[in-house]
């Protein structure tokens, strides 16, 4: 991939039923989840509709008895992109980070890595072979990722980890009352997302995305009506949009954003 190092680059959810959650994220988000290549991993695109502007956003990995045995758990990772995993790997570990997988190369798709951050929360890098820039996050995107939002147990020390790991800086905040500060996250001149403190009560620490849906009450009723949970919304946030934060029916937390009426 081209794009510029720190980006997100691809995005995948990791479930032990892949053929329920294409049916729900199909009829939620509108994508068309692929089949998996034939003789290879269990692994299938997520697609973009056509009508939508086409494209990729990541991909469904199944969570075989092992993996589950070995602690994973059903969940939305993303891939953050680097210009050498084995470099960016040495600086996740002096930063406070953590290895979860080693560095391995995936023939004809790129070198990565899954780690964690000082706080635990995991993600994946990695080293594209693609020439072509990464599109599955854009910020007004129909289908894409639109958002990243980290809820930490300690805000200040995260931002100071990814700042030194990814060069990412802080441009502006916003006052949550009560909650402490929601502060914005750039690579370069790009806002791809937000940092904030997790409050009590709410979900885990972790990574959460914001996929762009044409209708945000017609995605909330979708929601519901094929066997997840709506959290929070439909409601307003700054610039106009409207969000929802929602689980799948595996419980998995994502959130989905449309425009506002």
């Amino acid at each position: 991939m081209t794009n510029p190092e720190g980006t997100p680059i691809w995005y995948e959810l990791m479930t032990a039923d892949p053929d329920a959650s294409k049916a729900f994220y199909d009829t939620v988000i509108g994508w068309s989840v692929g089949d998996p290549p034939p003789g290879g991993q269990d692994y299938c695109m997520i697609n973009v509709s056509p009508d939508s502007g086409g494209g990729q956003v990541g991909g469904v990995l199944r969570l075989t008895p092992e993996m589950i045995a070995g602690g994973a758990r059903p969940t939305w990772l993303f891939y953050i992109g680097v210009n050498d995993v084995d470099a960016t790997v040495e600086k996740i570990k002096a930063a406070g980070g953590s290895v979860l997988m080693p560095a391995w190369d995936i023939p004809d798709i790129g070198r990565i890595a899954m780690v964690a951050d000082p706080q635990g929360i995991p993600f994946y890098v990695m080293r594209g072979t693609s020439s072509e820039d990464s599109t599955a996050y854009d910020r007004m995107g129909m289908g894409k990722c639109n958002w990243n939002e980290l809820a930490t147990t300690d805000q200040d020390a995260a931002n100071v980890f990814y700042a030194t790991v990814f060069g990412w800086t802080y441009p502006d905040k916003m006052a949550m009352p009560g909650s402490g500060d929601y502060v914005f996250v750039a690579v370069g001149e790009q806002i791809i997302g937000a940092t904030m403190n997790r409050q009590p009560d709410s979900p885990p620490p972790a990574w959460q995305f914001y996929f762009r849906a044409p209708d945000i009450e017609v995605a909330a009723q979708k929601v519901k009506d094929n066997g997840g949970t709506v959290h929070m919304g439909p409601m307003e946030v700054p610039g106009g949009d409207r969000i929802i934060v929602a689980s799948d029916p595996h419980g998995v937390m994502f959130g989905v954003v449309g425009p506002g009426n």
